[in-house]
């Protein structure tokens, strides 16, 4: 009987199983899906992540940190916003005395130092050569593999993302929908030095951003409707450069296409995050836009809260519904928020699309008010 069972080891699941292990509870951790181990000769991976200082805080607390800084990391000081390159927001963190504002990091490296750091700890089995058959929740829950195995433990924690097999197994509802576009990935090769800044201009079909990567590579992403997505998919690498160099703002450097991925954009939120003996976290509670790289954040702030509800003892459900309590409403915050970016730059009014470059010059010029705002997007607050 393991004190917890986690399903889904990405870099949520296993930033709790790291903290609860630390704890000294019992965990048993399922990822069918192992990453690939790390070779500097490799090439970036294409998912990639905006992480804030806040996150990286945990992760250095959890001891993963210098596994992940021994790989690879980008960090940036500087973020800029508009929609008309005459009215634009910058965000400096020179202007808070902050070092930097957050870091752009393969996903598989979190992942990877977030395995190394479990590797020390003794009361962490893994479980990852057999997928998940069927799970039995309620007052003792079960996790039935394919190979015969059964984990049986106290509380069952879903980390198994968006399609969530514990989530459905609990009987967890969910609100959301399929946004109208879809988001298409780009890496390029640059002739630049890595750069130190990340960047998002809002256009008409919607907006384009520039994610820097350690050395020369880095990360594009191009917000458009499914039928032009499908479209750019198509091209040839050179034809999709002309694309992008005729779309993109002049701040994108010469560079060459290297590869390209898809993926539409999801909202989603579960009902309720605690049920019987089950918890959700990270993707398999809630699934935001994009828009301002806050998903990965937002499932570290769930580690962080529900690691300050969890003592040296066994949890009861009122530790864990003061958790659901405290990230419920932030999370819909943030969604609700984000949602009414979305909305707003996708009107064509005049009238809205002056008032917005006004909103741009005015956020600029903002002063304390601008500094609020950076301290919330990097976790601060």
């Amino acid at each position: 009987m393991f004190d917890f069972c986690i399903v889904g080891g990405g870099m949520v699941g296993a930033a709790t199983a790291l903290g609860l292990a630390q704890k000294g509870f019992s965990i048993a951790l399922v990822e069918e899906h192992m990453p690939k181990p790390f070779d500097s000769a490799d090439g970036p991976d294409m998912r990639v992540s905006a992480i804030s200082v806040t996150s990286q805080a945990l992760l250095e607390s959890l001891g993963a940190w210098q596994y992940i800084e021994d790989m690879r990391t980008c960090s940036y000081r500087r973020l800029s916003v508009w929609e008309r390159p005459q009215c634009r927001t910058d965000f400096v963190s020179d202007d808070i005395n902050a070092p930097r504002l957050g870091y752009i990091i393969e996903n598989r490296v979190l992942q990877l130092g977030l395995h190394q750091a479990l590797a020390h700890f003794a009361n962490v089995t893994w479980f990852s050569d057999s997928p998940v058959q069927k799970i039995i929740t309620g007052a003792a829950p079960e996790v039935h593999l394919t190979d015969k195995q059964q984990l049986h433990c106290r509380w069952l924690i879903g980390a198994d993302g968006l399609h969530s097999q514990v989530r459905d197994a609990a009987c967890i509802g969910t609100q959301g929908w399929q946004y109208r576009q879809q988001a298409f990935a780009i890496q390029i090769e640059t002739r630049a030095q890595q750069q130190d800044i990340t960047w998002q201009q809002f256009t008409p079909t919607g907006p384009v951003a520039f994610l820097p990567m350690y050395q020369q590579y880095a990360s594009l992403v191009w917000y458009n409707s499914t039928a032009n997505i499908n479209r750019l998919k198509a091209l040839s690498p050179i034809a999709l450069k002309q694309e992008i160099i005729r779309c993109f703002p002049d701040e994108l450097v010469d560079f060459d296409v290297l590869k390209t991925a898809h993926f539409p954009l999801m909202r989603m939120h579960a009902k309720q995050y605690v049920k019987e003996r089950v918890v959700l976290i990270g993707d398999a509670a809630h699934a935001i836009n994009p828009l301002a790289g806050q998903g990965v954040n937002l499932g570290f702030k769930d580690v962080s809260a529900l690691l300050a509800c969890v003592t040296d003892e066994l949890p009861k459900t009122d530790d864990f519904l003061r958790y659901e309590s405290k990230r419920r409403k932030d999370n819909l915050l943030m969604m609700t928020a984000m949602d009414a970016i979305y909305g707003t730059f996708k009107q064509t009014n005049p009238v809205i699309k002056t008032l917005r470059s006004l909103g741009f010059t005015l956020a600029n010029n903002g002063g304390v008010v601008k500094h609020q705002v950076m301290k919330y997007a990097m976790g601060l607050n």
